[in-house]
């Protein structure tokens, strides 16, 4: 038995260590690729070679000191990620800790509904929303287009969120909120001093996928934003390529700079992460 399990064992370590060879090659091919010229990239493609005469860190020099504005499009997007995580992580809380602690009239109809909602694509509900935005604006005469509260309010309370918190939620002690009710601390109250903390795993789990999200976003910023001084970085990095030049090696570099934010706030909350990943996925 303790043979069976020990090449158990030794099978998932190879296993896993041919999954993460897998995902980090390409990675580490682009990482590469930052430090030589296009004509380089068009001529080979992206590979694992590593020939020093002709790397150097002008791709990196052009980005930083250069006319294209990295740091502002690095800037926007900070600014609407945390804005994004802080506002959907709030709301989809208070939507999953109603559903979790509350029992009313078709809860279940909602919960269904939102359930469904999740296995909607964006794709699909990009156009009603821009009418969506677009009425608004001709009804009560709020733009919301070219702003970035029109890129945040449509995804305040998200659907994914929402199940999770509901599903973590759901495998706390009810105890603690008729405690909180007895010691007359008020709904809020109850939200915020016992039951938030208690959820801690679960925000930051939930804060790293959402913040990638916004991180990343590209289709909805790209109809809503109209400024060039309020692109974020993947429509800023999008606009290195136009008919008129391809700067690959620039793109290439930026894209390598933007995966540092989101790599830095994985191996920061990752303990928190996979605990609240593993506990929201089994409670409830």
């Amino acid at each position: 038995m303790k043979q069976r399990k020990k090449l158990i064992s030794i099978l998932l370590v190879v296993l896993f260590t041919l999954l993460a060879m897998v995902v980090l090659l390409p990675l580490f091919a682009i990482f590469l690729a930052s430090f030589r010229p296009s004509t380089e990239i068009f001529r080979k493609g992206l590979n694992l070679d590593v020939d020093l005469s002709i790397m150097s860190l002008d791709n990196y020099q052009y980005l930083f000191t250069g006319n294209e504005g990295y740091f502002q499009w690095f800037g926007n997007s900070l600014l609407l990620t945390v804005v994004q995580v802080t506002l959907t992580l709030v709301a989809s809380a208070f939507v999953g800790y109603g559903f979790a602690m509350y029992q009313f009239k078709g809860k279940n109809l909602f919960f269904g509904c939102v359930l469904l909602v999740m296995m909607v694509p964006l794709e699909i509900i990009i156009l009603p929303l821009f009418q969506l935005l677009m009425g608004i604006k001709a009804t009560f005469g709020i733009t919301l287009i070219d702003t970035y509260a029109g890129i945040i309010l449509p995804f305040i309370a998200q659907a994914m969120p929402i199940f999770f918190f509901r599903q973590y939620m759901s495998g706390l002690p009810h105890d603690f909120v008729d405690a909180g009710r007895v010691d007359g601390c008020s709904e809020y109250g109850i939200f915020f001093r016992i039951m938030m903390p208690l959820a801690i795993p679960s925000f930051a789990a939930m804060g790293i996928l959402v913040g990638m999200n916004s991180w990343n976003g590209f289709l909805w910023p790209l109809i809503v934003i109209r400024s060039q001084s309020k692109l974020t970085l993947p429509l800023g990095l999008a606009s290195l390529l136009s008919p008129y030049g391809n700067n690959y090696s620039v793109l290439i570099a930026g894209s390598v700079m933007a995966i540092v934010p989101i790599l830095v706030l994985f191996i920061s909350f990752q303990r928190y992460f996979i605990e609240g990943m593993t506990a929201g996925g089994v409670k409830g």
